[in-house]
């Protein structure tokens, strides 16, 4: 199970921070990720973390969002700065099992909203 925290309300160029938990596991995940759906969009992915230590960033986000990991607790946290309108809308964790492997765990969801 995914628990996702942290949305909220935020002014342009602020900063969030959001963050998942993947409870009732006992192995870790190849990579924990987020991804976010906009109003009237397709869901995008945003970032991602390996247990590897890794990190793999949306083009869009490069330079703003810093993704990471704790793989003793199987959490993972994404630091949003420089926040902008376009980054409103629903910002889901997900995990993938293994190298290669598509993410299957999805959790429910937090909010952003960046106001102008």
């Amino acid at each position: 199970q995914l628990q996702a925290s942290g949305g909220g309300l935020v002014q342009d160029g602020g900063s969030l921070r959001l963050s998942c938990s993947a409870s009732g596991r006992t192995s870790q995940p190849h990579r924990m990720g987020w991804f976010r759906q906009a109003p009237g969009k397709e869901r995008e992915f945003v970032a991602a973390a390996s247990k590897f230590g890794g990190t793999y960033y949306a083009d869009a986000v490069k330079g703003r969002f810093t993704i990471s990991r704790d793989n003793a607790k199987n959490t993972v946290v994404l630091h949003m700065n420089s926040l902008k309108p376009e980054d409103t809308g629903i910002y889901y964790c997900a995990t993938a099992p293994g190298m290669g492997e598509a993410y299957d765990s999805w959790g429910h969801g937090t909010l952003v909203t960046v106001s102008s």
